[in-house]
């Protein structure tokens, strides 16, 4: 039976797939309906005009008479095991009618064991499968004749693993012994049992898991203080995933700033090299600024008067008559060498003159006639 656990055993392959999936029926209900319930009495069908043998099954039958393979077992947590041997079982030969049994809730309690899934989910589970044509519900835990007549059944398939059960060391004996036997491989690694272990062992992780979605302890039949040591570990997780959450956006925002600061960096290099340059046109000894500087200086000698500095008689725009003291129309005697007594009015004179030569210095003297005909220069 495919999902009657028996211990580890087999190589663990799979046997390779003879030929292309057939679609179930005449019409492909495989990928489109799920297969159909097999009646209580049996097929009613007409019966096949001949048994078939295996090497006959292999070569293949006509498209009307397809080899009616039969496989049972639990399947329970319907997985991948089930699936694959089912798989096997559909490509045992060309043309093939898969026919699956589910033994009930009754049996299975009676000589394996409580199931996690009902029959009735069992036997839905099985309809959905892609390579069964056929489920047979409340199937018998040991194949009879009558059984296999019933049903028309040409093979039964199933791993060849002895089986005991029910008192039988193999209850496959005379099914094997009748020639009606295909075995197939088992899938290592995958069964119901183990699934059930995974969830007991970690039974705490899983009852906190269904806490969080909402189930009550009661459901769940956890005890009180059981409850509040798994909300007290729901909420420590909770602060832990939030404290990792926040490390793991600050390493983010870290490193994108990082990031940014370089190509800030970048950038200002860049800019600085544009700036230096524009800096060196515009500033440096042949630049804009020093031309703009020479031509406004230029033009501001053009715009405004220009003066000379004071002590240099050469540059003087200007020029003033000197003005020399009125002396009469006849010569006047030279001076003499002897000093005499000067009037008021002869100092008068004197200082006068003084304070012309004063006013005049710094110009250029032009040459004056002395009334009487003589010429002369005077000199500051």
């Amino acid at each position: 039976m495919g999902g009657r656990k028996r211990g580890r055993g087999g190589n663990g392959t799979v046997a390779p797939q003879q030929g292309p999936l057939k679609p179930r029926g005449a019409n492909g209900r495989a990928l489109r309906e799920p297969a159909i319930f097999a009646k209580a009495n049996g097929s009613t069908s007409e019966p096949p005009p001949e048994k078939l043998t295996l090497a006959q099954a292999r070569r293949g039958t006509p498209a009307n008479r397809p080899v009616r393979v039969y496989a049972d077992g639990i399947f329970d947590l319907f997985h991948s095991g089930h699936a694959r041997a089912l798989m096997q079982a559909k490509n045992l030969f060309p043309n093939t009618h898969l026919i699956v049994g589910v033994c009930s809730d009754e049996l299975t309690h009676k000589y394996k064991g409580y199931t996690v899934m009902t029959e009735d989910e069992r036997y839905d589970a099985l309809r959905h499968c892609r390579y069964v044509d056929e489920v047979v519900r409340d199937a018998p835990w040991t194949l009879s004749p009558e059984f296999l007549r019933d049903h028309k059944i040409d093979f039964v398939a199933h791993d060849d693993i002895p089986y005991t059960s029910a008192g039988s060391e193999d209850v496959y004996k005379h099914i094997k012994e009748a020639g009606m036997f295909v075995a197939t491989q088992r899938t290592e690694g995958i069964s119901t049992s183990d699934l059930i272990t995974r969830i007991v062992r970690d039974y705490d992780v899983y009852a906190r898991r269904n806490l969080q979605r909402g189930y009550t302890a009661r459901e769940l039949n956890v005890g009180f203080i059981n409850d509040k040591k798994y909300r007290l570990q729901n909420q420590v997780d909770k602060m832990k995933e939030t404290v990792r959450t926040v490390e793991e956006r600050s390493k983010q925002l870290v490193y994108r700033v990082e990031e940014k600061s370089v190509d800030l960096i970048h950038k200002w290099e860049e800019k600085s090299r544009e700036f230096i340059g524009s800096f060196l046109e515009l500033f440096g000894p042949d630049g804009a600024w020093n031309a703009i500087q020479e031509r406004s200086g230029r033009m501001l000698q053009a715009l405004s008067p220009y003066s000379s500095p004071r002590g240099s008689p050469s540059s003087s725009p200007t020029r003033r008559r000197s003005l020399s003291p009125q002396s009469p129309t006849s010569s006047s005697p030279p001076p003499s060498s002897i000093s005499t007594p000067s009037s008021p009015t002869s100092r008068r004179k004197k200082k006068g003159g003084a304070s012309s030569r004063a006013a005049g210095a710094g110009t250029d003297l032009r040459p004056t006639r002395q009334h009487g005909g003589q010429s002369g220069k005077l000199y500051s």
